[in-house]
């Protein structure tokens, strides 16, 4: 790989398919526990920094940004299909459905970086780059995180980090039906559209296609080797799909 690692920084990457929020975040809370409870009390190797690939079934996602929710509009969302969770990441209210490519990276920022504000950049640009090599000119926001082609965001970053451990991270609107975001104000936004990867490029961009290029700009950005990895996991989490 061209660009520099940094001495024995890896990342082991691990790909959950397609899976339900719930789950998903119960394999990034074990994963996330697991690198507080060494630093609390080390013992033995250090657990390894992860990135967890997904794409997730129909679900609204609220952060800790937003007020709490009407019990009315959490049930008009379930009625059309759609979970509902609230959550401890940063942000407003959005959707993660098919189509979309989900990023998690569980990782512990001392050995990267010990700078949220870092560690978001690092992100967009992750995500900007990815899109770029894909043909689509994205960028970061002057004013509003996230990654967007001009006023329209096609990548949604929201975060969750205690000791400068993270989870929570970032979904790629690849090939994902937009009219889901069309019935909540996406993180907020009011005046601001949503667009993906299929509709930018007029053909259809299936998440394989989008991974490629983001891994490559995750390594390059956290200047890390990504190795494929697994996880032990117990049978009510999702197996990972290699």
């Amino acid at each position: 790989m061209a660009a520099a690692v940094a001495a024995g920084r890896v990342v082991r990457v691990v790909s959950l398919g397609r899976v339900g929020y719930a789950q998903a975040l119960a394999v990034q809370t074990r994963l996330a526990r697991a690198l507080l409870d060494h630093l609390a009390v080390p013992s033995g190797p250090a657990p390894p920094d992860t990135l967890l690939l997904c794409e997730h079934d129909p679900v609204y996602t609220v952060g800790i940004r937003q007020a709490p929710y009407p019990a009315e509009v959490e049930t008009r969302l379930r009625a059309l299909g759609a979970d509902f969770h609230r959550t401890n990441r940063g942000g407003l209210i959005t959707f993660h459905g098919p189509g979309q490519l989900v990023c998690y990276p569980v990782l512990h920022l001392a050995r990267h970086r010990r700078s949220l504000r870092w560690y978001v950049c690092q992100l967009e640009r992750v995500a900007a780059d990815a899109c770029r090599d894909l043909g689509v000119p994205a960028h970061s926001h002057e004013q509003h995180t996230g990654v967007w082609v001009g006023e329209r965001k096609i990548c949604a970053i929201g975060i969750h980090c205690a000791r400068f451990v993270t989870w929570h991270g970032l979904a790629l609107n690849c090939d994902c039906d937009l009219r889901w975001f069309e019935h909540v104000v996406p993180c907020g936004l009011e005046g601001l559209g949503v667009t993906s990867l299929t509709r930018e490029l007029d053909r259809r961009v299936a998440i394989p296609e989008a991974e490629t290029p983001l891994l490559r700009a995750f390594a390059r950005h956290f200047q890390c080797e990504l190795v494929p990895g697994s996880l032990d996991l117990p049978s009510d989490e999702p197996q990972p799909q290699h």
